[in-house]
C-alpha cells in the first residue's frame, strides 16, 4: 500500500473535480474540492500508493453513504475509470457504495465482511485485499470531517474510535496514531 505518488497528477484530477463543481459543493471545512484535497493529503501523509490517494481525492465523486451529492453517475462507472484508472476507481466505489450501517456493524468483529452495495442492494463477501484500503480511505475521510467539525467530532467521534480501535490491524501505523490522538482526546 505504500510508495509516494506524484501530486502532478492529484492536481490533475484536482481541476477535473473543480470542472464538476466540486468546488461548489459545501463541506465541513469550507467545499468539497477542499475537502477531498484535505483527505488525499493525509492519505499521501500516511505513506499510501498512489491509487489509494487518488481514491482519497475521488473518493465522494459516486457519493458516499453519508453525503449524497453526487460528481458522476455511479451507473456509468466507466466514464471515471477512464479519468483515474481501474484500481482507484474500484476503491471509491467500495467506499461509495458502502451501506455503513450494514458493514460498519462488522468490521473488526466478524470476517469475512458480507458488503452491502447501498446502490443495488447486492451482497458479497469483500476480499481481505480490499479491506485495508478500505479502512485506511475511511479513517482519512471521517478524521478530516472530526477536525473540521466539532459538532460531528463530539457526536460520532466515539464511535469512530470504536470502528478504528477493533479495526487497528488493518490500519497503517500513521492512521491508527492519528485516530488516538484526534478522537481519543
Amino acid at each position: 500500500m505504500r510508495g509516494k505518488p506524484p501530486m502532478d497528477s492529484l492536481q490533475g484530477y484536482s481541476a477535473m473535480l473543480e470542472s464538476r463543481g466540486a468546488r461548489d459543493v459545501p463541506h465541513p471545512g469550507g467545499n468539497l474540492l477542499d475537502h477531498l484535497a484535505r483527505v488525499a493529503r493525509l492519505l499521501e501523509s500516511w505513506g499510501a500508493d498512489e491509487d489509494l490517494c487518488v481514491a482519497g481525492l475521488c473518493h465522494a465523486c459516486y457519493g458516499t453513504g453519508g453525503f449524497a451529492v453526487s460528481l458522476f453517475d455511479p451507473g456509468r462507472r466507466d466514464e471515471l475509470r477512464r479519468i483515474i484508472g481501474e484500481r482507484a476507481e474500484k476503491l471509491v466505489y467500495l467506499y461509495a457504495a458502502c451501506d455503513r450501517g450494514h458493514v460498519h456493524a462488522q468490521l473488526g468483529r466478524q470476517d469475512p465482511v458480507e458488503f452491502r452495495d447501498r446502490f443495488d442492494g447486492t451482497t458479497w463477501k469483500m476480499p481481505a485485499a480490499d479491506l485495508d484500503r478500505f479502512m485506511e480511505l475511511t479513517a482519512a475521510n471521517e478524521l478530516d470531517i472530526a477536525r473540521e467539525n466539532s459538532d460531528f467530532k463530539e457526536r460520532h467521534g466515539q464511535e469512530l474510535l470504536d470502528l478504528f480501535t477493533r479495526n487497528r490491524r488493518l490500519l497503517s501505523s500513521a492512521a491508527w496514531r492519528e485516530c488516538e490522538e484526534l478522537l481519543g482526546s
